[in-house]
């Protein structure tokens, strides 16, 4: 298969991960064996990371919430922003982390946790780095919108109007 190929069968997956090769087989006219080898070649070559599911905890009871933290970081002479990024993504509560361009350096994200476990790890993991300059934390108050799909509904207004 050629690269186009490739990517629309990742374009597929990404869209919903429970197709099966026989399913993306039809979808694109490719033979299932040949769909199959070629989704087995791209997760050895980690082009395929992993399959997740993606779940509105917003519908469930579940209290924890998401954080986004900013961090201000000096590089290190000769691993620029490598190593710090290895110490802090080794760390199981991180659920993402990228390095980025502009005011900060890197952005850590947490998922499904308390406000004291988020100040907590701020406090006594990311922000006593020698590397660490600065911390800035965003809580997440509503996800809208997530890998593409929309979580929240837009709500009819039930107010009653009030005229003078």
């Amino acid at each position: 298969m050629n690269n186009k190929d490739r990517e629309k069968i990742l374009e597929l997956l990404e869209k919903n991960a429970r197709y099966s090769a026989k399913d993306i087989a039809v979808m694109l006219g490719f033979a299932e064996d040949e769909v199959r080898s070629e989704i087995e070649r791209m997760e050895k070559e980690h082009v395929i990371c992993g399959y997740h599911a993606l779940v509105n905890w917003d519908k469930t009871d579940d209290e924890k919430i998401s954080a986004l933290i900013e961090l201000k970081v000096t590089p290190q002479r000769g691993n620029g922003f490598d190593k710090i990024a290895e110490k802090i993504y080794q760390y199981p509560e991180v659920e993402s982390l990228y390095l980025m361009s502009g005011g900060y350096d890197f952005t850590v994200i947490l998922k499904k946790a308390t406000m004291k476990e988020i100040a907590s790890f701020v406090s006594s993991k990311l922000a006593v780095m020698e590397e660490v300059q600065s911390t800035v934390t965003h809580v997440v108050l509503v996800r809208y919108k997530d890998h593409g799909i929309t979580l929240a509904g837009i709500k009819k207004d039930m107010r009653m109007v009030v005229t003078p």
